[in-house]
């Protein structure tokens, strides 16, 4: 009897070893494609993060919209025009391409972008509209195919950076990114908030590079980012 016991507690013992082994695996996949999106914008973002002071001149920045509030924009957003004002102010931008949403009379982010732009001294030339920014693919899709911009610096919080860098990456606009987290400490709930956010967001952002939907809204091409690098000249 005693010799049939030890056969029977080995088999037990590999048995469990072995579904050990592949609950071990199981969980270094599951890490490993849950972390995958992440690691994709960490990846093609690398080294494109930079300041207002170090980052190469470019034709355009492309200011992403973040709400409004009664005709003003919101913290967030007003954060991402002081920006973009600091690179048109030190000459590395030309244009200032704004895109938000503008779906429906009464909300209209791009006016409100282009007009606090303009109020502080960018020329109205060099101020540009999209209407129909209504997604980060949807801005970095319409940059490219509706504006004709190949290259840009990408404005946004810098939670949201290299999610905004990857999408325009994949749309096909080469991208450097300046971000803003100036109101990190004020704003704390938003801005750890943000980050959270941006995890769960990283699956769509790679849905979207991979599949290259359509955006919401596309039409022809618009002319403003030709006119007013041409004023700019």
């Amino acid at each position: 009897m005693a010799h049939r016991l030890v056969p029977a507690r080995l088999a037990r013992a590999l048995r469990t070893r072995r579904r050990q082994r592949i609950a071990f695996q199981t969980t270094v996949l599951v890490t490993v494609l849950g972390l995958a999106p992440v690691t994709w914008m960490y990846a093609v973002a690398g080294g494109r993060l930079r300041t207002v002071s170090d980052v190469p001149p470019t034709p355009v920045a492309l200011v992403l919209g973040a709400g409004i509030k009664d005709g003003e924009p919101s913290r967030l957003l007003a954060r991402r025009l002081d920006v973009a004002l600091d690179l048109y102010r030190a000459g590395k931008v030309k244009v200032l391409l704004v895109s938000g949403d503008n779906g429906r009379d009464s909300y209209n982010e791009p006016d409100v972008m282009r007009r606090y732009l303009v109020a502080r001294g960018v020329p109205e030339k060099q101020v540009v509209a999209d209407y129909a920014g209504f997604s980060t693919w949807d801005s970095c899709v319409r940059a490219k195919k509706v504006f004709g911009v190949d290259r840009a610096i990408v404005v946004t919080q810098t939670f949201h950076l290299r999610r905004a860098l990857a999408l325009c990456d994949a749309a096909g606009v080469t991208a450097y990114g300046v971000g803003d987290d100036s109101l990190h400490g004020e704003l704390i709930g938003v801005t750890l908030y943000g980050g959270f956010r941006e995890v769960f967001a990283a699956y769509k952002a790679l849905g979207e590079a991979v599949l290259k939907p359509e955006p919401q809204a596309l039409g022809p091409h618009e002319p403003g980012v030709d006119e007013g690098l041409a004023a700019a000249r």
